[in-house]
């Protein structure tokens, strides 16, 4: 073992003289020209091999690199192991960077877009204001329609008439119940005393009938008025109210429209250069567009008025006639007219209790 250590110790060794010039041994020619020979040409990667063990070793643990397929294995010559290398591949890095772009392009087009709006409502919001402040103090000009505006103004004339009716309407059904409800518990005493007082059982007897027919009859009124102030209370707050939804829509177009057409006039008179021309075109396509907005809601408003006048004349016609039919008829003491009347308007009455909540609904 020594000895062999020794005589390949004494190949490696390189004479150098006093000049710094190498030897003649014929092993360093053979040694020069190999060395030479692979500076020149290269070495393949594909013939280049994995020695496991020191310098001088058994052609045993030589891989060659051309026969490797799969993932890339790092040897450790000391341990004498293979260790495989994990990581991404290249084709993973560029798809999870591919992923990471699209997100971010998204994201940016997201915060462009939602930007481009908010710049656009404040542009209108600017516009509107200025023309609702020269409205209000003479400076500026607005479009009137005086016949719409004026069917307008009968309308919410007319929805806070309505609106009192209805209010008078439901504090006439509160006290009506409450008299009623007193009139059940007179009823009921009279009968009591009825039958603890012989002396006055007759008296009392014929008392508390009545008060139970009269309470039978207002019962029997209270569902008719109870009808009434349903379908105005419909009329009022649900009719009317989408109507003067539409109206307002209407109003905001018009206060749109003549904010731009304001702005238009105003750009017409001023330079006709490049940069003027462009907001022109740009300030007339939008006034066209306020333009249209503004009379197509103006045709709907026009629309929903005419009906809404057809549908309160049906509705109040009829609402007016039960209530005087049903309110002659019980204090007329007409038992069987109110009955008639509320079986003309397909009027059914509740058992008693049932506008009481079950159990369920108060939990």
């Amino acid at each position: 073992m020594t000895d062999s250590i020794m005589s390949k110790a004494a190949t490696m060794e390189i004479p150098i003289n006093g000049n710094g010039d190498t030897g003649t041994l014929p092993e360093d020619d053979s040694l020069e020209q190999d060395l030479q020979q692979v500076m020149v040409s290269g070495p393949n990667l594909n013939e280049t091999s994995i020695v496991s063990g020191g310098y001088g070793g058994t052609a045993e643990g030589i891989i060659p690199t051309s026969s490797i397929k799969g993932p890339a294995i790092r040897y450790n010559a000391e341990f004498n192991k293979r260790i495989p290398v994990t990581g991404l591949g290249p084709n993973m890095h560029h798809s999870s960077s591919s992923s990471s772009m699209s997100a971010d392009q998204t994201t940016r087009g997201v915060a462009v877009e939602k930007l481009e709006t908010v710049k656009k409502w404040g542009l209108n919001t600017y516009k509107c204001t200025k023309q609702m402040i020269s409205e209000r103090f003479g400076r500026g000009s607005r479009t009137v329609d005086l016949e719409l505006e004026a069917q307008i103004e009968v309308l919410r004339d007319t929805k806070r008439k309505y609106e009192s009716v209805l209010r008078l309407a439901r504090a006439l059904t509160n006290h009506f119940y409450n008299m009623v409800q007193t009139q059940h518990a007179l009823g009921d005493t009279f009968a009591e005393l009825s039958q603890k007082s012989p002396e006055l059982r007759d008296e009392f007897g014929y008392n508390a009938e009545t008060q139970k027919l009269l309470c039978k009859n207002g019962e029997t009124l209270l569902g008719a008025i109870n009808f009434f102030v349903s379908s105005i209370n419909t009329l009022v707050n649900k009719t009317m109210e989408d109507t003067l939804m539409t109206i307002k829509m209407y109003e905001n177009a018009r206060l749109e429209f003549d904010a731009y057409r304001s702005d238009l006039e105003e750009l017409s008179l001023g330079p006709r250069d490049a940069l003027a021309m462009a907001r022109i075109d740009a300030a007339q396509e939008q006034h066209q567009l306020h333009k249209e907005k503004y009379e197509r809601l103006r045709s709907d408003v026009i629309i929903k008025l005419k009906f809404l006048e057809e549908n309160k004349v049906k509705v109040m016609h009829k609402q007016l006639l039960l209530f005087h039919n049903a309110i002659s008829a019980y204090f007329a003491g007409n038992q069987q007219q109110l009955e008639q009347t509320l079986k003309q308007f397909n009027i059914k009455l509740k058992p008693p209790g049932a506008d009481k909540p079950s159990w369920l609904e108060e939990q």
